[in-house]
């Protein structure tokens, strides 16, 4: 049985750290530890399950040890964190496009037939719009269509970072229409901003919210 390591957010920050002194970029070490590109960046971005075989693949790609990319964790419960002082702010709209900015992965919420649906999503923020990429026929496909010229469905979409150590992190909460690509003029701009999905195949509908509501939260610890 394959074993996953409860991973928070201070692996990837070794693995990136660890990894910029060695001077790899993501695609060397990717190609190094025999991992997909894509899911090296989840891993340095998020906090994470790998499994126990892909933290000592970037242990020998980066020439360390597991224990030294895991620290602390390995003997940390899970959940546990320094006992200080918590602290939940409201993040304005500007701190809230700040912090998803660099895209990666995060969950769109939507009613269907049988009720609400959230999956997650491969994303990019291309003039302050959220924008990713489906296969035709798909879920989105088939749900977020109104029939209506100018007419769209309202969905909600959610980015996260956690360090379960810590026990700190920050969410942000986009609601808008969900505006599906069609014309060819804006189809060439949705396809410029690059956004990659790492479920692969057939994936030519784009789909666009742009945001009518922001907010955020983080919660710090002090001391």
């Amino acid at each position: 049985m394959t074993e996953h390591t409860t991973a928070s957010g201070d692996l990837g920050r070794r693995v990136a750290a660890r990894r910029g002194t060695l001077g790899l970029s993501r695609e060397q070490l990717a190609e190094r530890a025999g991992i997909d590109a894509g899911y090296l960046a989840y891993l340095e971005e998020t906090a994470a399950s790998p499994t126990s075989e892909t933290v000592q693949s970037l242990a020998s790609a980066l020439e360390t040890s597991p224990e030294e990319l895991l620290g602390d964790m390995a003997d940390s419960p899970s959940g546990r964190g320094p006992a200080a002082k918590p602290s939940l702010d409201k993040l304005d709209p500007n701190e809230c496009i700040h912090l998803i900015f660099p895209g990666g992965v995060g969950r769109v919420a939507f009613a269907d037939v049988g009720g609400p649906t959230i999956l997650p999503v491969n994303y990019v923020l291309h003039d302050n719009a959220v924008i990713f990429r489906t296969a035709a026929g798909g879920p989105f496909d088939e749900n977020l269509r109104t029939g209506v010229p100018g007419v769209e469905f309202k969905v909600a979409f959610e980015v996260d970072r956690i360090d379960h150590l810590n026990q700190e992190g920050w969410s942000v909460l986009i609601k808008g229409g969900a505006h599906l690509v069609s014309s060819p003029d804006e189809q060439a701009v949705v396809e410029a901003a690059g956004v990659q999905s790492w479920a692969g195949g057939e994936r030519d509908l784009y789909i666009k919210i742009v945001p009518n509501e922001i907010s955020g939260r983080r919660i710090r610890r002090h001391p």
